[in-house]
């Protein structure tokens, strides 16, 4: 069935194509269709989705909602079930070995819930909880509040333990192969973690840090400050390069295959070198939030302001893009199949790339939290 429905929707963009001869310059010789959309609920007071999908292993998709509604979706893009939460959640959703899905929300919760959609439990904290989190290869789970603390939680729930900061923490943690845990905070502290919470090492820098980091193959640590700074560290906490890029927002940086960097940056997206060296390939009139997601054929693909989705050539050049029915607000994802999810506020979208779609790219940190299943985890690069 799902097969079927590939093929069908290849040839109406194939027959879409033919019809640029005949007066629509928008189109293009090769396009992306989009396989399926899966509205999501409105309410009163709209507010778009910012939290980016996740993707189990048996091709189920999770996506949240700001209106406080996890939805669990088949691959063909139909509804298995829906869970709500107490309030807003802006925290993506993390997947287990075992298929819990973790996720935190506005009402002061923390959620693991069971791939049938039934609750497991929740963990009370003293603020919202917006930081997405990351599940440990033994299970345990991470994520930072607004009431200025960092947890790990057991896999049943109980506190393992709790870390204090001096102010809010919403950027979400990255797990080294080590173990080491990394995450910034809101005191423009970036930290470094062993796994029994004691500190490794600490470093200051000269803005909040509300952005997520990204871990390459040999370990260099890469996030962003609102000071503007993109900054690379070693292992120990010591200072490879920073560059100035005058960007305060809360793109995360991505890795592709040979260790370069790709950040969003303002209104423009960014290549840098692993020694830190920049080039920029790409521009738009405003401001763009999210993420990017890296393809293993090199395809950059991202969401932009005015209703667009993106797929760039490495060298900026544009494949490709789609019109959407509002602005995209969370970041890409890329699954196995090279299907890309893109949601746009009210709905969510499955997008196929046109020729043979690409999967993730081969490397440590190729999209937001890493991999589709969100686990915060540097990947391992075979």
């Amino acid at each position: 069935m799902y097969l079927r429905h590939l093929i069908r929707v290849r040839r109406t963009a194939l027959f879409a194509c033919c019809l640029c001869l005949w007066g629509q310059p928008f189109c293009r010789a090769q396009s992306a269709t989009n396989l399926w959309k899966f509205q999501l609920p409105l309410r009163e007071f709209f507010r778009p989705a910012t939290s980016s999908a996740a993707i189990a292993s048996d091709g189920t998709i999770y996506q949240a909602t700001f209106q406080g509604v996890l939805f669990a979706l088949t691959p063909q893009g139909t509804r298995k079930w829906q869970f709500q939460a107490g309030r807003e959640i802006k925290s993506s959703p993390a997947i287990a070995d075992d298929g819990t899905i973790y996720f935190g929300s506005r009402d002061r919760r923390f959620y693991a819930v069971s791939p049938e959609g039934r609750l497991k439990w929740t963990f009370r904290t003293g603020a919202w909880v917006d930081s997405s989190p990351a599940v440990g290869a033994d299970g345990t789970i991470y994520f930072g509040s607004w009431d200025k603390t960092f947890y790990a939680l057991k896999p049943d729930g109980t506190e393992k333990w709790a870390f204090a900061t001096s102010n809010i923490v919403v950027s979400s943690p990255a797990i080294g192969a080590d173990g080491t845990i990394y995450f910034g905070s809101h005191d423009k502290r970036f930290y470094a973690l062993n796994p029994d919470g004691t500190v490794r090492w600490t470093f200051l820098t000269g803005g909040e840090i509300i952005s997520s980091p990204a871990l390459a193959a040999d370990g260099t640590v890469y996030f962003t400050s609102t000071d503007g700074n993109l900054y690379a560290l070693r292992p120990d906490g010591t200072v490879r390069w920073h560059l100035h890029t005058n960007g305060a927002g809360e793109s995360s940086p991505v890795l592709d295959s040979g260790g370069n960097i790709y950040l969003m940056v303002n209104n423009c997206l960014f290549l840098f070198t692993s020694d830190g060296k920049s080039t920029r390939l790409w521009c738009g009139a405003t401001v763009i939030g999210p993420t990017p997601a890296l393809a293993a054929d090199g395809t950059i693909y991202f969401s932009m302001p005015w209703r667009r989705f993106e797929a760039l050539k490495p060298d900026g050049a544009e494949l490709w893009h789609i019109e959407m029915g509002l602005d995209l607000s969370t970041s890409p994802v890329i699954g196995t199949n090279g299907v890309v999810y893109a949601c746009d506020g009210d709905g969510l979208f499955a997008i196929v790339p046109p020729g043979n779609p690409a999967p993730l790219a081969k490397s440590s940190w190729p999209m937001f939290r890493a991999g589709p299943r969100h686990t915060g985890r540097v990947q391992a690069v075979n």
